[in-house]
């Protein structure tokens, strides 16, 4: 996993290997996180216990800000600015503006982190209206997420000097950092069976593994020869340019994540919705995460420095195969999650305090989701073409469209279908932003797909299409499948192989309707550091 010393960021292998590295570091991360929600939710159950809505209350708050603020704003503003100045100043000035944009960012996560850990009770009538009515619940989330606020700065370091190694080409560390985080968390829940402790002892593991995430980084971008000092914070004029960037890419990069935290507003009316929501959350950003992040991180720096050289090819082909290939691995994964929601859930996850009414109702909030995820990939692909030539105001107000349609949508349709139309709201303000954002870039002629990227496109639909109506009548079946296993956990195994025979039947039906041919997919395995940018026939 070591990162050999400092090289320049050229295009190591091209945008898809890039992608491929993150992405199967990402999948090792979130297998593992898959194994630590299975054990948090069967130590802390869901609507039978207040330790689980106080824990994921805890888990909730500081990942909002992460996502919205380190991940999120500072990387769009950062990871340009520093692949510009690397690419034309050299390593020094590089590494001054680094060192000055971690002083900026560590303050500023610092300074918030104390606020709300000083204003929890109040927030907690805002962030959970409905814990009110239950004074144990709502003290113990009060609690929980004072612990868990330091999470925050912690990761804002690690955004940075992710943002460092990413600006490299270098995406180990990167990619691997937050596997960390799931095998503290294993470590220091599995041993509990009291829902209380095992929340309390959740909530200490996350602070400890942010820790140890962003020492990780710290590391990696050290391999590299970074030589990024600690410095006292000061709002130079680059610092002002960064944070005048980061704050529409903050509103930007917000959406989703505000979107669900509405969500979560409106759970808090529901004993458990805020643990079935934790769950379906877990399995439909899967693909998000190994795809739309996947590709957005490794798709930002290499737009950047295309535009830098004025090489209008390359930032075309690159958004093609960005495009192709995040479709066509988020439409199988979100026909699976539609063929199969009740059952995906109640094999993986009913046991102990989980119970199969937890699971019918995860279920279908599952299924709205499931929809939606190509929507969610889409926009990590989408917003670095507007990151890259530095607007982040474009993305910002279709954010802000995103929010108030998902805030309309969600309390009428949580008020008069029921629950599961929280889901419903989040997947239908998704496909609105995608729309906007595609209309703007073909409008102001940026970029639009080339025939073959759309002639791809209609054949992965087609592929997906036909496994996800294979796995649903599978699924309608499920008692037939489990007969012969009595005696034996004959759901978690039907589920397994239902899913591994997902993933092995999808590639033969991509091949067989020409979504991808065997030796485009051959011609990307071959690629190795050095390899020139990819080119238009590598498009798969």
């Amino acid at each position: 996993m070591s990162d050999t010393p400092r090289e320049t960021p050229q295009k190591k292998g091209g945008l898809i290997r890039s992608s491929a590295i993150f992405a199967g570091l990402t999948l090792v991360s979130r297998v593992m996180g898959l194994a630590r929600d299975l054990v948090i939710t069967a130590r802390l159950g869901a609507s039978q216990t207040i330790a689980a809505d106080a824990y994921y209350t805890a888990l909730a708050f500081p990942n909002l800000f992460r996502r919205i603020f380190a991940e999120g704003a500072f990387a769009a503003a950062f990871v340009p600015s520093y692949s510009r100045k690397l690419a034309a100043e050299g390593e020094e000035a590089a590494d001054r503006y680094a060192a000055d944009a971690l002083a900026t960012v560590a303050a500023a996560t610092v300074g918030l982190t104390i606020l709300c850990q000083l204003a929890m009770p109040w927030l907690m009538y805002v962030i959970n209206p409905g814990f009110a009515d239950d004074p144990a619940k709502f003290k113990l989330a009060i609690v929980l997420t004072q612990i868990t606020m330091p999470y925050l700065p912690c990761m804002a370091i690690a955004a940075l000097y992710s943002g460092v190694l990413n600006a490299h080409g270098r995406f180990i560390v990167s990619g691997f950092y937050p596997t960390i985080l799931n095998a503290v968390m294993l470590a220091v829940v599995l041993p509990q069976h009291d829902p209380v402790r095992a929340a309390y002892a959740a909530s200490i593991g996350v602070v400890i593994a942010g820790v140890g995430q962003a020492g990780l980084c710290w590391w990696g971008a050290s391999r590299t020869g970074g030589r990024i000092r600690l410095v006292r914070p000061s709002l130079t004029p680059e610092m002002k340019q960064m944070i005048r960037l980061a704050v529409p890419a903050a509103i930007a990069n917000s959406a989703t994540q505000i979107n669900i935290f509405i969500s979560g507003i409106l759970a808090s009316q529901v004993d458990g919705l805020r643990v079935w929501m934790n769950v379906a959350d877990r399995l439909y950003q899967l693909p998000m995460s190994l795809v739309g992040v996947a590709i957005g991180v490794t798709l930002l720096p290499r737009l950047s420095t295309a535009l830098q050289k004025e090489d209008h090819d390359d930032a075309q082909t690159a958004m093609d195969q960005g495009l192709v290939w995040a479709l066509a691995l988020s439409l199988p994964a979100a026909a699976a999650l539609m063929a199969m929601p009740v059952y995906l859930i109640d094999g993986l996850f009913t046991r102990a305090e989980f119970v199969r009414a937890d699971a019918v109702a995860t279920g279908q909030l599952l299924f709205h989701y499931g929809w939606g995820v190509p929507a969610f990939v889409l926009l990590r692909i989408l917003q670095p073409a507007f990151f890259a030539r530095q607007d982040t105001r474009t993305p910002m107000r279709v954010s802000l469209i995103s929010v108030g349609v998902n805030v309309v949508l969600g309390v009428t349709l949580f008020y008069t279908v029921g629950f599961w139309g929280i889901a419903a709201a989040t997947s239908i303000a998704a496909w609105i932003s995608v729309l906007q954002m595609w209309t703007a870039l073909g409008r102001r002629g940026v970029y639009r797909p080339s025939a073959t990227a759309i002639f791809k496109v209609g054949r992965v639909a087609a592929a997906s299409l036909v496994m996800g109506g294979l796995l649903a009548v599978a699924a309608h079946f499920h008692a037939v499948l489990e007969a012969p296993l009595r005696g034996l956990p004959a759901k978690e195994i039907v589920v397994l192989t239902l899913s591994a025979a997902g993933l092995a039947l999808y590639p033969v039906l991509l091949f067989s309707f020409g979504g991808v041919t065997v030796a485009e997919a051959r011609a990307l395995l071959r690629r190795r550091k050095g390899d020139t940018a990819p080119r238009a026939a590598d498009l798969p």
